[in-house]
C-alpha cells in the first residue's frame, strides 16, 4: 500500500502545485459571476460554469498528486488547497441556491458543517496549532461534491441527459454530504485530542 507523504518537504512558493492551488483559488469568482450572470438579466452561461468546475476538479487532484512526486509539499499549498476546496463548494453552494437549482436545506447542512470546523479553528489556535492537515476522508467528500454540482447543472433541463444527470447528482450529493460531515466529526475527534495533550504536557 502507498503511503502518502503529506510533512512540509520546501519553503518554495512558486511550484506548480501551488500555481493551480493558486488558479483555483482565482477561478472562484470568475465561477460565481457566471452562474449567477442569469439572475441579473445576462446571458445563460452554465456550459462555462461547468468546464470551470471540472477544471477545478482536475486541478485539485493534480496539485496534490504533484507536489508528492515532485517533493513539493509546501505549508502554503497545505493552506491553499483546503481554502480552493472551501471556497468552491461554498460558491457553489450560494449559486445554485440562488438560482434555485439546489434546497436551501442541503446548503444548509453543508454550510452548518462549516461552521462547526470554523469553530474548532480559535479552540486549536488558542494551543498553537493551525488548521489541521485535510484527511483523504474529506478530499474524498470534496470530490463528490465537485462531481455532484457540475451534474446538478446539467440536469437543470428536460432532455434525457440533464434528468440522468440529475439522478447521478442526487446520488453524489448525497454521498457527498455524509462524508463532508464524517470528515468533519474525525476532524474534531483529532482536534480533542491534540487539546487533550497539550493540557496534559502544561500541567
Amino acid at each position: 500500500m502507498e503511503v502518502q507523504e503529506t510533512r512540509v518537504q520546501t519553503d518554495r512558493v512558486l511550484t506548480i502545485p501551488n500555481l493551480l492551488s493558486m488558479g483555483r483559488l482565482v477561478g472562484v469568482p470568475v465561477f460565481l459571476w457566471l452562474i449567477l450572470w442569469p439572475v441579473f438579466g445576462g446571458p445563460n452561461n452554465d456550459g462555462w460554469a461547468v468546464a470551470l468546475l471540472m477544471a477545478s476538479g482536475v486541478s485539485d487532484y493534480l496539485d496534490g498528486k504533484l507536489a508528492r512526486r515532485w517533493g513539493q509539499i509546501s505549508r502554503l499549498g497545505q493552506i491553499l488547497d483546503p481554502a480552493a476546496d472551501r471556497l468552491y463548494v461554498l460558491s457553489t453552494l450560494i449559486g445554485l441556491t440562488w438560482r434555485g437549482i439546489l434546497p436551501w436545506w442541503v446548503t444548509a447542512v453543508l454550510l452548518a458543517r462549516e461552521v462547526f470546523i470554523g469553530a474548532l479553528l480559535p479552540i486549536l489556535a488558542r494551543y498553537g496549532y493551525g488548521p489541521l492537515q485535510v484527511s483523504f476522508l474529506g478530499k474524498a467528500a470534496t470530490f463528490n461534491l465537485m462531481y455532484a454540482f457540475p451534474l446538478l447543472l446539467l440536469g437543470n433541463g428536460d432532455s434525457w441527459i440533464s434528468r440522468t444527470a440529475g439522478v447521478v447528482s442526487w446520488a453524489f450529493i448525497w454521498w457527498g454530504t455524509v462524508l463532508y460531515w464524517w470528515a468533519g466529526i474525525l476532524y474534531a475527534v483529532q482536534a480533542g485530542r491534540i487539546v487533550k495533550a497539550a493540557r496534559a504536557a502544561a500541567a
